[in-house]
C-alpha cells in the first residue's frame, strides 16, 4: 500500500485491553517509520479502559512520562474499510530508544514466548473462533437489534439459522469484503446460540498473524457494524440472561520439516501434546484474568453455561476447558476453550503458548482426560470466579511469572485495580456502555 498517496493514515499500537493506541500522521510519515519518527508515551499503552493514566504507575510521574519510539511490526499497512476516507492503519509496536521492546507491550510479550518456540525449531500454527453480538445501543439498556428485513427487533435465539445471516446479509458482505481487503482470513460464519449472536471462525495460520488478525478483526467488525447503524460488541455477556461470547484458540507445533510434533499417527497425541496440555492446565487459574479480563467477564464464568470453570482436558469434549480434537492426526491440536469474546488477543495467545512450552519443558504429566460432562467433575482446579481474585492470583502465581514479564504482570494488575475503583464509582446500569465497543 503506497502510504505517501493517502491523505493521512493512522499508526496504532495494542494496549493492555486490546484498544488502538497511536496517531494520525501526514502521508510524508509513510517513508520514515522505521526511523522511529513517531514518538509515544509508554504510559498510553499501560491506561485503564476509559484512557486515563494509572494512579501511581511507574511509568507516568515517575519517570516524568517518558516517550518511546513506535516502530511498525511485519503485518505491514492495512485499508481501513469502517471509514469513509480512504486511509490506512499500520500497526506498530513499542520501544525505547535504545531499540529494547517495552516491557508493557503486550504483542513484544507474544513474540518472547514465541521465539522461546523458535529455539527448538519449532513455530505456531494457531486459528480463533470470535463469538460476538449485534445488538443496538441507542437505549439506556443493550437491546437485541432490529432486523434488516422484517423491521422486527430480535426476539429470540436461532441457532445456525441461515434466514438470521440472511437478514443481515448487507453487514455480513462488507464483513467478508474487509477481511479480504485488510488479509484477515475469515472463514465459516454462523448464526450462534445467543439473541443476535454470531460466529466467525478465522483460518489457522502462524501465531503472531493469527493474534494480529484477531485483534484487527475486533476492530473491523465493531467499526462496521456502526456503518450499518447497530452495534457489535464482543462483551463477555452483554445480556444477563443470554449466552455469552467466548473466543476459542485452537494451536499446534510444527517442526523445521513442517511436521506436527503433537502427531503420532493415531488418535491420542504425542507425549509432548500431553505435556502441552499439563502446562496449560497448570497455568489455568493463574491466568484466569487474562481470560477474563472485565468485571463483565464473570458473568460468564458459571458452571453449566457452556464456558468452562474447572481445569479439565478431554478428546472430542467440549465441555472440557481443553479439548482435543479428533480427526486426521496430521491436524491434532489442542483447543482452549476458556477465554471471553472480550480479551486482549495477545495476551491470550501468550497466556495460553507459554503455558503449553512450561509443560513441555517440564515433562509434566497431565491427569487423566474427563469423560462426561465436565461440569459435573469432581476435583477439578478452578478458574477464578471473581476479578480481584483473578488480580491477586495473576500477580503470585508461578506459571504466570514464567511466562509474562514482571512488569507486564505489575502494570496489568495495577491497570485492573484501578478499573474496579472507577466502575464501583459509576451506576451498576451504566457499566454496559464502558464495555460496549471497547473490548
Amino acid at each position: 500500500m503506497d502510504l505517501s498517496a493517502l491523505h493521512s493514515f493512522r499508526v496504532a499500537a495494542c494496549d493492555l485491553n486490546g484498544q488502538l493506541r497511536g496517531k494520525r500522521v501526514p502521508p510524508s510519515y509513510g517513508s520514515k517509520l522505521d526511523t522511529g519518527a513517531v514518538r509515544m508515551p509508554f504510559s498510553a499503552l499501560n491506561v485503564d479502559l476509559w484512557g486515563a493514566d494509572i494512579d501511581g504507575s511507574p511509568l507516568v510521574f515517575e519517570s516524568g512520562d517518558a516517550d518511546g519510539v513506535l516502530r511498525p511490526t511485519e503485518r505491514g499497512p492495512v485499508p481501513v474499510p469502517w471509514l469513509e476516507t480512504d486511509t490506512a492503519l499500520v500497526p506498530m509496536s513499542l520501544y525505547d530508544d535504545h531499540g529494547t521492546p517495552f516491557a508493557g507491550d503486550p504483542r513484544h510479550a507474544l513474540a518472547a514466548v514465541l521465539k522461546r518456540y523458535a529455539q527448538r525449531g519449532w513455530s505456531v500454527i494457531a486459528a480463533t473462533e470470535l463469538e460476538f453480538t449485534l445488538l443496538d445501543a441507542s437505549g439506556p439498556h443493550p437491546q437485541p437489534p432490529i432486523n434488516p428485513v422484517t423491521g422486527r427487533r430480535l426476539m429470540d435465539e436461532a441457532v445456525l439459522s441461515m434466514a438470521e445471516m440472511d437478514a443481515f446479509d448487507a453487514f455480513f458482505t462488507d464483513l467478508y469484503d474487509g477481511c479480504a481487503a485488510m488479509g484477515i482470513p475469515a472463514q465459516t460464519a454462523i448464526s450462534e446460540s445467543g439473541i443476535g449472536q454470531f460466529e466467525i471462525n478465522l483460518n489457522h495460520q502462524d501465531a503472531m498473524r493469527c493474534a494480529d488478525d484477531t485483534w484487527l478483526f475486533k476492530v473491523l467488525t465493531r467499526g462496521l457494524a456502526r456503518k450499518h447503524g447497530f452495534s457489535a460488541t464482543f462483551m463477555a455477556k452483554p445480556y444477563a440472561d443470554d449466552a455469552g461470547n467466548g473466543m476459542h484458540v485452537h494451536f499446534s507445533v510444527v517442526d523445521q520439516h513442517g511436521r506436527n510434533v503433537f502427531d503420532d499417527g493415531g488418535p491420542e497425541g504425542t507425549d509432548l501434546l500431553r505435556w502441552a496440555v499439563a502446562g496449560c492446565l497448570a497455568a489455568m487459574p493463574g491466568s484466569t484474568l487474562v481470560f477474563a479480563p472485565h468485571g463483565n467477564s464473570y458473568t460468564r464464568l458459571v458452571p453449566g453455561a457452556h464456558a468452562p470453570t474447572g481445569a479439565s482436558w478431554a478428546y472430542e469434549n467440549r465441555t472440557a476447558a481443553l479439548r482435543i480434537p479428533g480427526g486426521a492426526p496430521a491436524a491434532r491440536r489442542i483447543e482452549h476453550r476458556v477465554a471471553g469474546g472480550d480479551i486482549n488477543p495477545y495476551m491470550m495467545l501468550t497466556a495460553v503458548l507459554g503455558a503449553a512450552l512450561n509443560g513441555i519443558e517440564d515433562e509434566t504429566e497431565p491427569p487423566n482426560p474427563i469423560t462426561g460432562n465436565a461440569y459435573e467433575a469432581e476435583g477439578l482446579p478452578q478458574l477464578k470466579q471473581d476479578w480481584p481474585s483473578a488480580i491477586a492470583a495473576f500477580e503470585s502465581d508461578p506459571q504466570v511469572a514464567r511466562i509474562f514479564p514482571a512488569d507486564l504482570i505489575r502494570f496489568f494488575a495495577m491497570t485492573k485495580r484501578q478499573e474496579i475503583r472507577r466502575f464501583a464509582a459509576r451506576p451498576p446500569e451504566e457499566h454496559w456502555l464502558s464495555y460496549l465497543e471497547a473490548v
